[in-house]
């Protein structure tokens, strides 16, 4: 009896794990689209149809996200209770990774956005101007207002030991704004924005929503804001590549 009772329970586990979803890589799931890749991030767009959702995918590190357009998701983890998550156009996320999950698009719209996976280790993250992270520590909120001169702004929105996150806003019509970043820097353009990179030498780079740049530490751009209305990105700027961290 023993035998056949260890049998059937030998049985039924292997049943079960025979069903359980494996999670693929992320560069195997269908819907993220590598766009970016070197030694600091891999950078996916992303895209679901609505009331669609992806494959199980697996998340081993940090990354940040952003929202192209408003979003209604059901972030189901693997082995956890499913969360709904509202967000809005352009709001910035950061997860601490280690898991796998299925985002299920609840919208009458596509879900878009950018995901950055972090390639290095950022140790403890701090919440700057925003939220980005609940239950992170709160660092120093140290915003550049907007400046009719400089035709910018600058809202600070997290911070770990090998990363630096700002929102950047442009005035519309913006010229010629200088930029030399100090450390390797990845610009992601945000929804209903359009940016011009303009190097020496270089053929002008225009970038729209969702679209991605990474410039090297020192490098010498001028950037302007192609469009009448205010245009935005994000400028994550990785503190070991280079030399400082000030944009």
């Amino acid at each position: 009896m023993k035998p056949l009772l260890c049998s059937l329970l030998l049985l039924f586990a292997f049943s079960l794990s025979a069903q359980a979803p494996t999670a693929v890589p992320i560069p195997n799931e269908p819907h993220h689209h590598l766009v970016l890749e070197n030694d600091y991030v891999r950078v996916f767009r992303v895209s679901v149809p609505a009331h669609q959702a992806t494959l199980l995918h697996q998340h081993d590190g940090p990354y940040v996200y952003v929202a192209l357009g408003p979003a209604n998701v059901i972030n189901a983890i693997q082995d956890k209770p499913e969360v709904h998550l509202v967000m809005a156009d352009g709001q910035v996320g950061y997860s601490r990774g280690g898991f796998a999950h299925i985002a299920r698009n609840e919208s009458d719209t596509p879900f878009d956005n950018v995901t950055i996976e972090l390639l290095r280790p950022q140790g403890e993250p701090k919440n700057l101007c925003e939220q980005v992270l609940p239950g992170a520590a709160n660092g120093p909120c140290q915003k550049v207002s907007a400046d009719s001169e400089k035709g910018y702004s600058i809202v600070p929105q997290i911070e770990t030991g090998e990363l630096k996150l700002d929102l950047v806003r442009l005035d519309p019509n913006a010229t010629k704004i200088a930029i030399t970043p100090h450390t390797g820097t990845l610009f992601v353009v945000l929804n209903e924005s359009e940016l011009q990179f303009n190097s020496e030498g270089s053929q002008i780079k225009r970038l729209r929503g969702g679209e991605v740049i990474w410039l090297e530490a020192s490098s010498h751009q001028s950037l302007a804001n192609s469009r009448a209305n205010f245009s935005s990105y994000l400028q994550l700027s990785f503190k070991n590549s280079g030399a400082g961290s000030k944009p």
